[in-house]
């Protein structure tokens, strides 16, 4: 297909939210034409389509807009899902789904207030609070790994990839605290989460884009 009939993605590289839908892209075989955004300059056309002003955005090639990103991972794996990320070994979609809420709900409070307190100085923020509740979720996770290498089996599930990013920001708000942390298996699943190929694809550098300029497809071969 000529690049310019691609759906166009906008993205964010370092937002957790951004990554994960590029990683099911990547994983179902879904090129796209890239548009890196700057989140304090966003572009006027993603605001046009998209006036929540987040990221990623998934325009189909019908118009279509998709702009949250467990919808843009679902929508990519549920047309072409070579490595079944939406039936895992163990458990069911449905629990997946469960996890992963449990995650972009009460982990993410925590996590935003513990990384970003100084936003939150009206709420009372306290970032060692909020990472200790947090490590609730991190507790659930090691438990879990314990028994299995990926959070629903042997192999990756969608699971696995939409919340492993928000686990890299967790770690890396303060890194000596995560690796000091008594989560053995989940820091030896996000390390060779982070380590992998897949994970480097997703992750390279993009200029920001402006009207006009020329849209690198992702993934690149």
């Amino acid at each position: 297909m000529p690049s310019s009939r691609l759906p166009v993605l906008y993205s964010f590289r370092r937002c957790p939210y951004a990554m994960r839908a590029r990683l099911a892209i990547q994983a179902a075989g879904l090129e796209c034409r890239l548009r890196e955004v700057v989140l304090r300059d966003k572009p006027q056309e993603m605001l046009e389509v998209s006036p929540k002003g987040t990221v990623p955005v998934l325009i189909l090639e019908d118009g279509r807009v998709v702009d949250e990103s467990l919808d843009v991972m679902l929508h990519a794996l549920e047309g072409n899902d070579p490595e079944g990320w939406l039936n895992p070994e163990e458990g069911t979609r449905d629990e997946m789904l469960d996890l992963i809420a449990a995650c972009d709900g009460p982990f993410k409070h925590h996590l935003d207030r513990y990384k970003y307190a100084s936003r939150y100085e009206e709420e009372g923020a306290v970032s060692e609070d909020h990472r200790k509740a947090g490590s609730a979720f991190l507790e659930t996770l090691d438990a879990r790994l314990a028994t299995r290498d990926q959070l629903f089996g042997a192999r990756v599930s969608l699971a696995d990839m939409a919340v492993m990013p928000f686990i890299r920001q967790f770690a890396n708000t303060d890194r000596d605290w995560f690796d000091a942390s008594p989560y053995p298996n989940l820091k030896e699943w996000l390390a060779a989460h982070l380590a992998s190929p897949r994970f480097k694809s997703v992750m390279p550098k993009f200029e920001q884009w402006k009207t006009g300029d020329t849209e690198p497809v992702f993934p690149s071969a």
